[in-house]
C-alpha cells in the first residue's frame, strides 16, 4: 500500500488553512492512502485548533517559532514515523494549486524520480514582479550549477520526496531548506526532476524574510555553507591554490630585481609573497582536514538513514498490532505532538 502524507508548515495560518486544506486532493492514481500533516511553528493564533477541526490526521506543534527549515525537518521526521512512502510539502497560504499534487507524485509513484520540484514558471509567472523573476532565475542558475542538477526553480517549496530520499536528507540550515536540500540531493546523486505547476496570487507578503537584501544575504550564506559542507576540498583547496598563486607573484618580482642587482629595495615583496604562500598552504591543509571530516559526515548520515529505516519498520510493526484501534479512529486526527 502506497501512503502519501501532505505536510503543511504553518505560522499563524488560521485564516488561510481551511481553504488550503479544502483544495488538497482526496484521491491520486497510484496512491492508496492520503493523509495530511500540519506543522504549527509556534503560532499565536488557533492554527492547531483549525487543523484539528478540519480533520488533519497529524499535527506537530513547536512551542516557539523555529523557522521554516526546522518546521520542514519536523514534518519529514513525523511523516516518516507515520509510514509515509511519499511526502509532499506545500504552503499554507494557498500559493500552490492542490490539484497539481498529482503531477508531483506521479514520477515518484512510477519510480522515475526521488525528488520532484514544482516549477512555477518563474520567467513568465504573472504573479511575480520583474525583479523577483530575475532574482529567482539567478538563484536557480547558481544552485543548478552547484548541485549538478537541471532544476529551473530551485527555491520552490512545492515538492514531492520519496521515503528513501527523505531518509537520506538532513537539513542543517536555520533559514530555508530548499537550496540546502537540492545541493545535498544533487551531490548524493539522487534523481531530481521538475514538473510545471500553477500558482495562485499571493494571499499575503512572505513571512520567510523581511526584505529582499536580507533574503539574498541569507540565501547566499545557505548556498555557500551547503556547498562547502559537501565539497570542502574544492572550496578550501581552491582558495589555498589561489593564495599560493598570488603569493608567488611578488616573490618572482623580488627574484627578478635580485638577479639584476636591485633586490635591496624590494624585500617587502618577499615578505608579502612568503606570507601569502604560507597562508595558502595552511588553507589547503584545512581543506584536506575538512574533506576527512566530510567523509565522517557521510558515515554518520548513512548511520542516521539506517536508524530512520529501523524506526519506520518498528512503527510498521507497532501499527500492525493496533489495526483494530486504527480502524476505529481513522476519521479522527492524531493528538497534537509537542516538539521540544
Amino acid at each position: 500500500m502506497t501512503k502519501l502524507i501532505i505536510q503543511i508548515p504553518c505560522l499563524n495560518e488560521a485564516d488561510h488553512l481551511p481553504e488550503t486544506l479544502a483544495a488538497l486532493p482526496r484521491r491520486i492514481p497510484g496512491v492508496d492512502a492520503i493523509e495530511y500533516l500540519v506543522i504549527d511553528d509556534g503560532s499565536s493564533d488557533d492554527t492547531s485548533g483549525v487543523a484539528r477541526r478540519h480533520g488533519v490526521h497529524h499535527i506537530v506543534r513547536h512551542r516557539g517559532n523555529r523557522g521554516l527549515a526546522a518546521a520542514f525537518r519536523s514534518g519529514v521526521d513525523e511523516a516518516l514515523r507515520q509510514g509515509a512512502d511519499i511526502i509532499v510539502n506545500t504552503d499554507a497560504d494557498g500559493q500552490y494549486v492542490g490539484e497539481d499534487i498529482a503531477k508531483l507524485v506521479a514520477p515518484v509513484v512510477a519510480g522515475e524520480a526521488d525528488i520532484v520540484i514544482g516549477d512555477r514558471g518563474v520567467r513568465d509567472n504573472e504573479h511575480f514582479g520583474s525583479f523577483k523573476r530575475k532574482l529567482q532565475r539567478l538563484g536557480s542558475t547558481v544552485v543548478r550549477k552547484l548541485s549538478r542538477t537541471n532544476i529551473t526553480d530551485a527555491v520552490s517549496g512545492f515538492r514531492a520526496i520519496s521515503a528513501d530520499a527523505a531518509q537520506r536528507i538532513f537539513i542543517t540550515t536555520e533559514f530555508s531548506y530548499t537550496t540546502d536540500m537540492l545541493i545535498q540531493a544533487g551531490r548524493k546523486r539522487m534523481h531530481i526532476i521538475s514538473v510545471p505547476i500553477r500558482t495562485n496570487p499571493a494571499a499575503r507578503p512572505s513571512r520567510l524574510f523581511k526584505s529582499i537584501p536580507r533574503f539574498i544575504a541569507q540565501t547566499g550564506v545557505t548556498i555557500a555553507r551547503a556547498y562547502t559542507t559537501y565539497n570542502p576540498l574544492h572550496v578550501f583547496g581552491g582558495v589555498g591554490i589561489a593564495l599560493g598563486v598570488v603569493g608567488a607573484l611578488p616573490i618572482f618580482r623580488f627574484m627578478w630585481f635580485f638577479m639584476i642587482g636591485q633586490g635591496d629595495g624590494h624585500i617587502q615583496s618577499l615578505v608579502i609573497g612568503g606570507s601569502l604562500l604560507v597562508l595558502g598552504a595552511i588553507t589547503f591543509l584545512l581543506g584536506i582536514l575538512a574533506d576527512l571530516i566530510s567523509a565522517n559526515r557521510k558515515l554518520a548520515e548513512a548511520t542516521l538513514a539506517k536508524l530512520r529505516q529501523l524506526e519506520a519498520r518498528l512503527e510498521d510493526a507497532e501499527a500492525s498490532k493496533t489495526d483494530a484501534n486504527v480502524d476505529q479512529q481513522a476519521d479522527e486526527p492524531d493528538q497534537v505532538k509537542i516538539a521540544r
